[in-house]
Formats: C-alpha cells, structure tokens, sequence
C-alpha cells in the first residue's frame, strides 16, 4: 500500500518463533509487538484460533515466506479466543485473517489459506517488487478507472479465457458490469466463484461492491438528506445514506468522512452500523486505494484513542 518500508539497519537474520521475528501477542502487547514495532519494518499479525483449521494449514508457510524474508517483516500471531477485543475492533469477521501493518497503521491484508505463491506476492508487494502479471491487471484496472470499460473487459475475458482460476481477472470482470450497471451479471458471475475462492480478496472486494449498488436503489435523495442534517446533525441514518450516495458518485473521502462522523459523535449507534458500512467500504475499495488508507487510519485512531 502507501508508503516505502522504512530503511535503517541491515535486516535482522531468519530467527525461530518465539523471538523477535515470530511472535505471539496479546491485547496488553499488541501496542508494543505490532504498533511500534512497525515503525520500523511492516509487521503481520496472524488472527488465529486453535479449532480453525484453515489457520493450521496457513500458519507454516506463512512463517515459511516471512522467514525467507530475512528479517524485512515480521509476523506477529493472536489467538482471538483469548484475545477477542482488537480483532473485533478491526472487523476481523473469519478466519484466519492477515493484517499488514506499517508506521503504526493498518495497510493491507487477506483472508483464508493462501498458496505460497501468493502470500509471497503478498508480502514482495510490502518490501520488493510486484510479480509477473501485473502490468496487464494494472492495465485493465486504469482502463476501467479511466470510463474505458469495454476496452478493460477485454483485457479481463482474455485473462479469465486462459486461466478460469485467475479470480482477479475474474473479479475484475465484475466490476466491469457493476460499472455498466449491469448487476445481474455482476452477481452471476461472482455466485459461480467456486467456494474455495469466495474468500479471495478481489472476488470479496467485487463482492462488497455489489452490495452496495444495490444498497443505493434503497437509499433517499441527496438533496433531502442533506436538509435532514442541516435541520438536524445528529441524524445518523441521514448520514449513513448520504455516505451510501457519495461512495457511488465515486467520491470516496467524503463517504468516509461522512461515516467516521457518525462514529466519532456516537460508535455504537444502531450496533456500529457505521463502523460495519466503512468496512464494507474498505473491502469494495481495496486495501491499497488511498481513500481505503487514509480513513482506516482514522477509523484505528477513533477506535484505538
């Protein structure tokens, strides 16, 4: 995401769990084990639980990949049966779940048991260079941002045509329909999505994009739910509607803001339904997207204050 990993001093040697490089945490520690430790290189934390059978197979080749690293991240694990508050605080919602943090804040992550390949993509897009295939993704990714859709499906039918596993293409290809507004498609395509891929980070992110435009047929006029808080502030489902909008116009900051309002004037309102719509916000708009960064920082800071 945002950001170079801090330079400093040599990285440190592969060390076994238990000692720096691999480490447990708890509530009390996780200030100093992933907060200010990663102000100086980025730090995983790894929320796990012993029944979690997906956390055992990811668990070996994850401290595998940070091992080979060489000391250019760390990898901090926390039992969310035995410390349940900071996971819940993050909206870690399955399992097991990786955080990346760096300079102190939350900037990427995945969820379920990845190949090695990936989570050694995951961690190089941290502190090396990006692998084979991304340029074309990226390629896509800027014609569809740029209100060239048709030319980015192109890009993605090829990709998913010569490898239908491919869920980034897969999920890129949805999001070329949501932008068509054609959600029918969208939802299909993503429905075919095989179960051991629902959990993908793309094809959650297509997904919570879905979900909300089909929030946005439910929700008022702007116009009228910026009187409604103009004649009253503390209307928090105004708000909340109003953030709906705005993240459909694509204007990204000013959804956020709008939610972090209501979060920052009353946090459980209506079982933190604020907290729960910025996540969704952040799992539609990718953790590398400058809005995702900017508001999740934030979000820990009003969380975490």
């Amino acid at each position: 995401m945002a950001g170079i990993p801090g330079q400093g001093a040599a990285p440190a040697k592969p060390q076994e769990a238990g000692t720096p490089l691999i480490k447990d945490t708890t509530t009390a520690t996780f200030g100093a084990d992933v907060i200010t430790e990663s102000t100086r290189q980025p730090v995983l934390v790894d929320f796990w639980a012993p029944w979690c059978e997906p956390c055992k197979q990811l668990g070996p080749v994850l401290e595998k990949v940070v091992k080979a690293a060489g000391g250019k991240v760390k990898l901090v694990k926390m039992n969310i049966d035995e410390h349940p508050q900071i996971p819940g605080r993050l909206g870690v919602r399955s399992i097991p779940a990786i955080i990346a943090f760096q300079r102190g804040q939350p900037i990427d992550g995945f969820m379920g048991a990845l190949p090695e390949s990936q989570i050694k993509g995951f961690i190089e897009r941290l502190v090396g260079p990006i692998g084979k295939g991304e340029d074309v993704l990226a390629e896509a990714e800027a014609l569809l941002a740029e209100g060239h859709p048709a030319a980015a499906a192109e890009i993605y039918r090829t990709l998913v045509a010569e490898d239908p596993s491919d869920l980034v293409a897969v999920a890129g290809l949805a999001k070329v329909f949501l932008a068509t507004g054609e959600l029918d498609s969208a939802r299909k395509l993503l429905e075919d999505v095989p179960d051991a891929g629902q959990k993908d980070a793309a094809i959650v992110a297509a997904k919570a994009m879905l979900a909300l435009a089909e929030q946005v047929a439910s929700v008022g006029d702007s116009r009228d739910l910026e009187r409604k808080l103009e004649a009253d502030p503390s209307d928090h489902q105004a708000r909340l509607e109003l953030a709906t909008l705005l993240n459909a116009e694509n204007k990204r900051e000013e959804a956020a803001a709008a939610l972090l309002e209501i979060i920052k004037r009353d946090r459980a309102w209506n079982e933190e339904a604020a907290r729960k719509q910025l996540l969704q916000f952040f799992e539609a708009w990718g953790p590398m997207d400058k809005a995702t960064i900017g508001a999740r920082k934030k979000l820990s800071a009003l969380l975490f204050s």
